[in-house]
């Protein structure tokens, strides 16, 4: 058998990794979740033996499905077939106040509900909303006065969420400047 070198060109393109966004995505079809999960933007991505992977965005932003979903800039958590468990840098809102979603479950395909954990509730969505990455706002092109003040508040609250160990939770404290003024201390900590 003849072996004949393979052209430069291809050599390099069977070279080149992924890019991020495309592993990340490829991550998650191959465990059976929508790709739809991490929002577009994905610019760094890894992850170990064990499932346990990080995703990092440019910027915090916030993505609408049913309601809005914010994504910190950098996304971590562990993933295994059909879910995502320690789950960090993701709030979902509902009802006005945001709340971290600490695991992303999927029954099965069939059923067509994707289930958010964000401790005291178990959120539905119908699979179909996450089929596509979504489009992601970064925090520092949003308008405060497209926002009411008290939802500023709660989202900016969200941001200064700590996790503390497994159970329990930290969600800081609210400070006395407007809204607008800890929105712009938050857009400059970035």
């Amino acid at each position: 058998m003849i072996s004949l070198p393979l052209p430069p060109l291809l050599l390099l393109l069977l070279l080149l990794p992924l890019a991020a966004g495309d592993n990340a995505y490829e991550v998650l079809r191959s465990n059976g979740l929508p790709i739809g999960l991490l929002p577009k933007g994905v610019r760094d991505f890894s992850i170990d033996a064990d499932g346990r992977f990080q995703a990092g965005l440019d910027a915090p932003c916030t993505a609408t499905f049913e309601s809005e979903v914010l994504y910190n800039a950098s996304i971590s958590g562990t993933i295994s077939p059909g879910q995502i468990a320690a789950l960090s840098g993701m709030s979902a809102q509902d009802l006005f106040l945001w709340f971290p979603v600490l695991a992303i479950r999927l029954d099965d395909n069939s059923s067509g509900i994707i289930h958010f954990d964000v401790g005291v509730v178990d959120k539905q969505f119908p699979l179909s909303l996450f089929e596509v990455p979504p489009d992601c706002v970064p925090l520092s092109l949003i308008n405060p006065s497209t926002h009411d003040a008290k939802s500023i508040k709660t989202f900016l609250k969200n941001l200064q969420f700590e996790r503390q160990d497994e159970e329990s939770f930290n969600f800081g404290r609210v400070t006395t400047q407007s809204p607008a003024e800890a929105m712009a201390r938050q857009i400059e900590a970035l």
